[in-house]
């Protein structure tokens, strides 16, 4: 029975496996290709600029992008202070690894002002002083006035003579001198001062929310909108442009008659270059946050070096 059994089975298999029937449908999916991800250009590292911070021992060492204004600035220094300490021919002239004293060297003499001074104005000129003695007299033209001043003097008439008086002491014969006549003094002229005051204007629109010596420190804070306009205050020369200075991000210096600088801290682009010269209102930079908070221009006056309160300079706002 058994052996009758597994013949069936096999006579089951060998009739299934001759059925030529046709081959079940089946839907194929075709594979996905894979792509390799899209290549993206990356933008290439800003060189990171060495910082300029304030010495704490008198001393600094020069690194790449440095400049003897960025370094006087951070030092609250004048940059021809430290030229004559460290007796450099020229401020633009500076090696990197050179070491550069901030401080005077002994028996140095200090001669220019650490205190600001007030601008010199114009003094009233003293009124010369008025001719006392008789004047000529301008006469016109007349027949009559003409005879008058051509008519020859009248000869005095022979002295007659008087008897001899009896002799008399001599008097004493006092000296007489003709009065003086004051000399004609001409007007003296204007002398010109030495430089022309600086009419400064404002580096930009928006709020104050610092002034000097509180939240802004060594200038005022102004805050504004991203991209709004920094303009110059007034005329100068771009003598440092870049981001050296710690806690300044991007930085415009310009230097202006009677030893002042202005400072333009904080901006999101620059529009000048170190060595243009700028007139005032033009556009230096455009506001931002480098190195900040928020969205401010901080701004500082210098002279000498030394910070001095923008309030005092600048015009009022309405």
């Amino acid at each position: 029975m058994r052996s009758v059994a597994l013949g069936l089975m096999l006579l089951m298999l060998l009739a299934g496996c001759s059925s030529r029937g046709p081959a079940p449908v089946t839907e194929r999916v075709p594979a996905r290709v894979r792509t390799a991800p899209p290549v993206v250009a990356e933008k290439p590292e800003r060189p990171v600029t060495p910082q300029i911070a304030s010495s704490t021992n008198g001393l600094h060492t020069v690194q790449r992008g440095d400049t003897l204004y960025g370094i006087a600035f951070a030092n609250s220094l004048d940059y021809r202070e430290i030229a004559s300490w460290n007796q450099l021919e020229s401020p633009d002239r500076i090696m990197v690894g050179q070491v550069l004293r901030l401080t005077p060297p002994p028996g140095a003499v200090e001669i220019k002002p650490l205190v600001d001074e007030p601008t010199p104005s114009a003094q009233p000129l003293a009124e010369p002083p008025l001719l006392t003695t008789p004047q000529a007299v301008l006469l016109p033209y007349t027949e009559a006035n003409w005879a008058q001043v051509s008519r020859p003097a009248p000869t005095p008439a022979p002295p007659v003579a008087t008897p001899v008086a009896p002799a008399a002491p001599p008097a004493t014969k006092v000296a007489t001198t003709p009065p003086t006549v004051a000399p004609v003094v001409p007007v003296p002229a204007v002398a010109p001062l030495a430089s022309a005051e600086l009419v400064w204007r404002w580096p930009a629109e928006g709020k104050l929310i610092g002034n000097f010596g509180a939240a802004g420190g060594k200038g005022i804070d102004i805050v504004g909108q991203r991209n709004a306009p920094v303009v110059a205050v007034a005329p100068g020369k771009v003598v440092y442009s870049g981001s050296g200075l710690r806690g300044y991000g991007r930085l415009l210096i310009v230097k202006h008659s009677g030893e002042y600088l202005s400072a333009y801290a904080h901006n999101d682009s620059i529009l000048v270059k170190e060595g243009d010269m700028v007139t005032a209102g033009q556009r230096i930079a455009l506001m931002g946050d480098s190195d900040a908070d928020r969205v401010m221009l901080h701004f500082e006056i210098r002279r000498y070096g030394k910070p001095l309160d923008p309030l005092k300079y600048l015009p009022e706002r309405s």
